[in-house]
């Protein structure tokens, strides 16, 4: 006699979507004080930063703002996930192994700045260029030394004609702190606004080109707006190019408020604008949505089933964006996305590099752009002459004109 068990029923999609957003929620990971005072960290006097000291700028090219507690206890200065008692600012190099006590570490090479000594080199070297800062501010899931060599790799492949900045906020580099991530983000809104304006005011900065990655779009759109409120003049604002790659933000949320602040009229008549790039193919976006319960800006996954059911029906990919906004463009790259997650193609794709090397570089549009129904979106499609085996060494390259 043969038993016929019932048929076990397929999980609903809501908790598949849980099960999705289990690890960008962070439950199977706390965050605690640790073993050490906090204070201990600090205590050395390296982490307090005097006028005055002397710091290879020439090794240590690239310039960083962190509220990370530094740890001071040891040869090597790291920046820990923990947040810090403080601001703290200084100059640092691409990170790279070390050997350490008979180990391989990946380290950063660093030194902290007095803060007036920070914006005198600054200054200096904004006036010995174009007057034009970039700004860098990382997402989720990174530590110092992992932000870091995204800094300078975007130095490298852009040849930016200005001083990096990197903005290094207590992200805690781990998959299953999410939770943590966020809480830590609008933890730093304070610190992170307040700098920005200090960097905007400066008379010296013609302009500041933002880039952001994933969660690090929520510090900057925010921040933007704040400056754009109280600076002396309603149009004094020089934050003109805004770079958003694979944005962690509710479309939303942006949709309905940007025009209203960032993009207003007055902004975008004095050439302020928005490049934002969105892949369908981003795993940790489609988990935020599912953790969140709606879609993200850097994700044009259709939420409302009946605008996809009309893109079917006009023989249409199902791909929904934020609406059009005067300063706003976004560029797809589903077709190209790479890695296992496909949440960093504009580091990690040839043709998103190429395409983000000119928006940094002032430009506004490229012939590999393949136009879609909507006058804002563009798409990056796959190119037989760029095959993805030409992706490390695009994304990694040096600017033509630099042999270094």
């Amino acid at each position: 006699m043969i038993r016929r068990f019932p048929r076990m029923p397929r999980p609903p999609k809501r908790l598949l979507a849980f099960a999705l957003a289990l690890p960008l929620a962070g439950c199977a990971t706390a965050v605690d004080y640790g073993k050490v005072p906090h204070s201990a960290y600090v205590a050395d006097a390296r982490c307090t930063a005097q006028a005055g000291a002397e710091v290879d700028t020439a090794a240590l090219p690239l310039f960083f703002v962190t509220s990370r507690l530094p740890d001071c206890r040891t040869p090597d200065i790291r920046l820990t996930n923990h947040r810090g008692d403080r601001i703290r600012y200084g100059r640092f190099a691409a990170p790279h192994d070390r050997k350490v006590d008979g180990k391989t570490r990946f380290l950063t090479p660093l030194a902290f700045q007095e803060a007036g000594d920070w914006w005198a080199g600054l200054q200096a070297e904004t006036d010995r260029r174009q007057g034009r800062v970039l700004l860098y501010v990382h997402g989720y899931r990174e530590t110092f030394e992992t932000t870091s060599k995204d800094a300078a790799q975007i130095a490298r492949m852009t040849g930016f004609d200005g001083p990096i900045v990197e903005y290094s906020w207590p992200s805690q580099g781990k998959l299953l702190s999410y939770a943590v991530d966020e809480t830590n983000m609008y933890h730093d809104v304070r610190n992170f606004r307040l700098f920005l304006k200090a960097l905007a005011e400066r008379p010296w900065v013609k302009e500041i080109v933002v880039v952001s990655h994933s969660l690090g779009a929520r510090l900057v759109i925010p921040a933007i707006a704040y400056v754009d409120r109280t600076a002396p003049s309603a149009d004094s604002s020089n934050i003109s190019n805004i770079i958003l790659a694979s944005p962690d933000f509710d479309r939303e949320t942006f949709e309905r408020d940007i025009a209203n602040d960032v993009l207003a009229t007055a902004r975008v008549a004095r050439d302020r604008r928005i490049t934002a790039y969105v892949s369908r193919s981003d795993k940790a976006l489609a988990a935020s949505r599912a953790l969140h319960g709606y879609p993200r800006l850097g994700s044009p996954y259709c939420f409302d089933p009946f605008e996809a059911a009309d893109l079917r029906a006009k023989g249409l990919p199902e791909r929904c964006y934020a609406a059009a906004i005067p300063g706003l463009t976004i560029v797809d790259t589903t077709d190209i996305s790479r890695g296992s997650t496909g949440h960093s193609d504009f580091l990690r794709s040839a043709l998103a590099c190429m395409d983000f090397v000119d928006m940094i570089r002032g430009k506004r549009s490229r012939p590999e752009r393949t136009p879609t129904h909507l006058a804002h979106v563009f798409r990056l499609a796959p190119d037989p002459q760029m095959p993805s085996r030409l992706d490390e060494t695009i994304c990694n390259r040096l600017p033509d004109g630099d042999k270094d």
